[in-house]
C-alpha cells in the first residue's frame, strides 16, 4: 500500500512528465494528439493519486484544490466526451507550476 509521501512523489513525477512537452508551447499541443493524450493521462495520474491520499494528509493541507484535481481526474475518465483542451491547456500553465510548489514544500523539497 502506498502511501501519502509516496502518492505526492507519484503526482511530481507526472508533473515532471507533462512539463517535457508543456514547454513546447500551446501550438504543439494543439497540433499534436500524442501530446495531448500524453498530458492528459498523466492529469489522471495526478487527480487518481489525490484521491488516494488520506483525509489526514487533505485537511493538514487545505490551499492544495485536492477536490478541483480529483474532479478533473473524473471528468477525463468517466466524461471523457467533455475534456476542453483549452481548459486542459490553461491547468497545465496556470494549476500545475503551483501544485508543482505546494507538493514540493510539502516533501521538503523546495
Amino acid at each position: 500500500m502506498r502511501d501519502d509521501r509516496e502518492r505526492l512523489r507519484d503526482m511530481l513525477e507526472a508533473i515532471a512528465q507533462i512539463e517535457k512537452y508543456a514547454i513546447q508551447g500551446k501550438d504543439r499541443f494543439t497540433e499534436d494528439e500524442l501530446i495531448q493524450t500524453w498530458m492528459i493521462h498523466h492529469l489522471m495520474i495526478i487527480g487518481e493519486a489525490a484521491s488516494k491520499m488520506t483525509e489526514e494528509t487533505r485537511q493538514l493541507y487545505p490551499n492544495i484544490p485536492w477536490v478541483g484535481t480529483i474532479d478533473v481526474r473524473n471528468i477525463i475518465t468517466h466524461e471523457y466526451f467533455r475534456v476542453n483542451l483549452n481548459i486542459i491547456w490553461r491547468i497545465v500553465i496556470n494549476d500545475l507550476p503551483i501544485l508543482k510548489q505546494q507538493i514540493q514544500a510539502i516533501l521538503g523539497e523546495t
